[in-house]
């Protein structure tokens, strides 16, 4: 039987389109992985899957990370966190509990954080004793975040540094069936930074994340390269937010939210009507289904 994975991807505040995708999913009962690799918000927004919650992730997107305690420029000037990542995820946690036992009792949840030593991506298994180290770890965001999360002997920040499509290692996992939720529609490709030399600067205490920054976009769109050109003996659907995507990194206008929120439920049911031969893609919805 071929193993079959689910990859989503973070990106902040566009973590609501996937929110809708993995509703839509719920909604259908669509749960065929043997495994779940989740990098920032993607990781945060997998537990809702896991934990049979729908409208968890969209409630905590919605409700918690456009509240000033979660995203605080001024904070930020003052010295303190621009995004407070362990706030989100204990303030969710009050608000919308988890059953842990049907989260930890479905498939193995896998999250990826940037390891600041080596600046290269670590895999690691979110479980009972790690997820609050966990998820905190994998969305700790550089320079935004003040805090580095430390546990099971390594530091971390943001997995979207060095690794935020992990599609890669779901293929070295022995996935050849692997769903992908992106954050960006199908043409996107990351730019190059245009100023390598400053990110090496300002991580002095940890060139090998700067390193990991400056080498972001080539990574970034070898993971794109390799969805759209995978191994023969690997199948690789993507499920991605259309052209006219309204969410930005930073969105934090609701009605905008709402907005993004429905593309992911629209995109979701397809994808799965897809599967069951109820709904026919044309080329040009979804070259990658």
């Amino acid at each position: 039987m071929t193993d079959k994975a689910l990859i989503v991807e973070g990106g902040a505040m566009r973590g609501i389109f996937a929110a809708g995708v993995l509703d839509a999913f719920l909604e259908q009962s669509h749960s065929p992985y043997h495994f779940v690799i989740g990098v920032s918000a993607g990781a945060s927004n997998l537990l809702g899957y896991l934990g049979n919650a729908p409208g968890r992730s969209y409630k905590v997107i919605k409700e918690l990370a456009t509240s000033s305690q979660f995203y605080n420029p001024r904070r930020f000037v003052s010295g303190g966190h621009l995004v407070d990542v362990k706030w989100l995820y204990e303030e969710s946690n009050k608000q919308f509990p988890l059953d842990k036992d049907t989260v930890f009792n479905s498939v193995p949840f896998i999250a990826a954080a940037t390891n600041v030593s080596t600046g290269l991506p670590d895999y690691y298994e979110v479980t009972r004793h790690n997820i609050a180290k966990a998820l905190e770890a994998t969305a700790s965001l550089p320079l935004a975040y003040k805090e580095t999360p430390c546990f099971g002997g390594g530091c971390y920040t943001d997995g979207g540094v060095a690794d935020s499509i992990p599609v890669r290692e779901a293929y070295r996992r022995g996935a050849r069936d692997i769903t992908v939720i992106l954050s960006h529609p199908l043409s996107y490709e990351m730019p190059k930074p245009k100023a390598g030399w400053l990110m090496k600067k300002m991580f002095v205490k940890h060139p090998n994340v700067g390193r990991a920054l400056t080498k972001r976009a080539q990574n970034y769109n070898e993971s794109l390269d390799f969805i759209r050109n995978p191994p023969l003996d690997c199948i690789i659907r993507v499920i991605s937010p259309p052209e006219h995507f309204p969410v930005k990194r930073l969105t934090m206008k609701k009605e905008l939210l709402d907005v993004g929120y429905d593309m992911g439920l629209d995109e979701g049911r397809k994808h799965v009507h897809h599967l069951k031969g109820e709904h026919v893609y044309q080329q040009e919805e979804c070259p990658f289904c």
